[in-house]
């Protein structure tokens, strides 16, 4: 069925102290999307960065999530690390907490966590380390969303636990054949209308095109682009005329999927 409604989210707050690598303003891109995945600081982020944009999160009324990444600063999460469950999961459990206290001191609540980069890429194909991921956020958020890939084992494991979940479509990524995102550790300049174009077609169709050629059928309810993707604020702002010019509302996940009432966050 053709989407009617659909999730904008992006990754923000991605820098630390002076450094920054996205061409995009944070508060500029908050004006566009409905979700933001806020960096907590092992990927990109520092304190005073997760303060102010959680507090640009709630005033744009933008749902606020966590985004734990790798302890990787130097690589921003892309590279992935060896480490033990029990390491990774505690790791997260930081990460989660720093962006729900942060909200809390704003007045907002924790709508959702997604694991960033390479973390992401190795939760969803590690059943192990999903399940671990999955009985955290049953135990300290079993409120809040869950954002995957509709391919990826975290899905799975999420639905077959009652967590909330979110699929996600990306907007500036490649897909193969498997419905699996290309991974990248550098993303190009790509055209905005061409992105905005892919994206209305998988809302209409539910089809993209992969990198070898074939249409295959994507299940999402959010789309995702990347704050770091040169052209981001281009990008995002063809994609929501194109949607709505359509007849597509841009809104968060909680207007989207049925949700319990948070009491955790």
């Amino acid at each position: 069925m053709p989407l009617k409604t659909v999730d904008i989210n992006c990754d923000l707050g991605e820098a630390f102290g002076s450094w920054r690598l996205s061409d995009a303003e944070d508060a500029k891109l908050m004006e566009l999307i409905s979700s933001a995945n806020i960096a907590a600081g092992f990927h990109a982020g520092d304190p005073n960065l997760m303060d102010t944009t959680v507090r640009l999160a709630t005033q744009h009324g933008v749902g606020i999530g966590a985004h734990p990444g790798y302890r990787d600063l130097q690589g921003f999460g892309r590279r992935r690390i060896d480490g033990s469950a029990d390491e990774l999961i505690n790791d997260i459990v930081y990460q989660v907490g720093a962006i729900r206290e942060f909200a809390r001191r704003h007045g907002g609540t924790l709508q959702h966590v997604k694991p960033h980069g390479a973390l992401y890429m190795e939760l969803a194909a590690n059943e192990q380390l999903s399940r671990s991921f999955i009985k955290l956020m049953r135990t300290v958020a079993p409120n809040s969303f869950v954002f995957c890939m509709d391919v990826s084992v975290t899905y799975r494991v999420a639905v077959e636990a009652g967590q909330p979940v979110i699929r996600e479509f990306y907007a500036d990524r490649d897909y193969d054949r498997s419905g699996s995102i290309v991974f990248t550790r550098h993303g190009k300049r790509l055209d905005p209308q061409g992105v905005a174009d892919k994206v209305l077609r998988a809302c209409q169709t539910g089809k993209v095109r992969t990198i070898e050629g074939d249409d295959i059928d994507i299940a999402f309810e959010s789309i995702c682009f990347h704050s770091d993707t040169p052209g981001a604020y281009e990008i995002a702002s063809a994609m929501r005329q194109t949607l709505i010019a359509n007849g597509i509302r841009i809104a968060p996940p909680s207007d989207i999927v049925p949700q319990k009432p948070q009491s955790e966050a």
